[in-house]
């Protein structure tokens, strides 16, 4: 194998000439994404920043065919998204958003064990992969485990969250500010928790925010949006060197006294 497609074998998400545009008939189309190219690599833990309506979201609901683009093409493990069967692609693929979209009538354990159901799993495998689940987010699966939502707290619904999107093993986890909603103490503990988690399990992780704190804590790399398009891309430890106003812009939320790039 020569480097180019070692290189090529090493990408997980792929973008290319992106295009995403609603249409209204009494408007013309509003462009949401402008030829965004992109690719993330396995293992990478990549944050999407930017303010609302820069279009982050929308890059991330095109990885599992939640949208498809109106122009360009996404391709996952190689394979364009619409040539991907939607509920296989979904099913190989963790999703945690804000509040955890857990269903509010089912436990927590049926919540977390929803894909290895599915999935056909051994009852045995089951049970032991919902025990393994709680010790990974931190939770007692014999005190969670026939409790509903409406039970828990928000962080403990957000772990419940986690552990749901990670129970079938996916090689690829999509994040949509999941900790937005928590309160201050409890978003930076999850925010820590999360951090030590990604770097042991080594998934491919696209996280979305608009918190460049917690871009910098969670992110190996950020990937910088701007109505539409991409404006920005730099490992963590480089971003705010970057010599852009965008960025510039969100380092000084860091330290509004003016400090943010001492």
């Amino acid at each position: 194998m020569n480097a180019k497609s070692a290189r090529e074998s090493d990408v997980s998400i792929e973008f290319e000439a992106v295009e995403y545009s609603v249409s209204g008939s009494l408007r013309p189309p509003l462009r949401i994404l402008q030829s965004v190219s992109l690719q993330i690599r396995r293992g990478e833990a990549v944050v999407l920043l930017g303010q609302s309506g820069s279009g982050k979201t929308t890059l991330l609901k095109l990885v599992n065919r939640m949208l498809q683009p109106t122009g360009g093409e996404v391709r996952v493990e190689g394979i364009s998204t619409g040539q991907w069967d939607a509920i296989r692609l979904r099913r190989s693929i963790g999703y945690v958003i804000q509040d955890a979209g857990l269903f509010p009538h089912w436990t927590v354990q049926q919540n977390v064990l929803l894909v290895p159901r599915l999935e056909n799993w051994q009852a045995d495998r089951q049970a032991r992969r919902f025990g393994e689940m709680m010790s990974i987010v931190g939770l007692d699966p014999t005190s969670v485990a026939g409790r509903r939502p409406r039970e828990l707290s928000g962080g403990q619904k957000q772990r419940v969250g986690v552990a749901r999107a990670l129970a079938a093993d996916p090689p690829i986890l999509l994040m949509d500010e999941p900790f937005g909603a928590l309160d201050p103490v409890t978003r930076a503990e999850l925010q820590r928790e999360f951090a030590s988690l990604a770097r042991r399990l080594s998934k491919t992780i696209v996280f979305v925010t608009h918190d460049l704190r917690e871009a910098l804590l969670l992110g190996s790399r950020i990937v910088l949006l701007q109505a539409g398009k991409v404006v920005a891309d730099a490992p963590s430890a480089e971003f705010l060197r970057l010599d852009h106003p965008e960025v510039k812009a969100f380092a000084s939320s860091l330290h509004p006294d003016g400090d943010a790039l001492a």
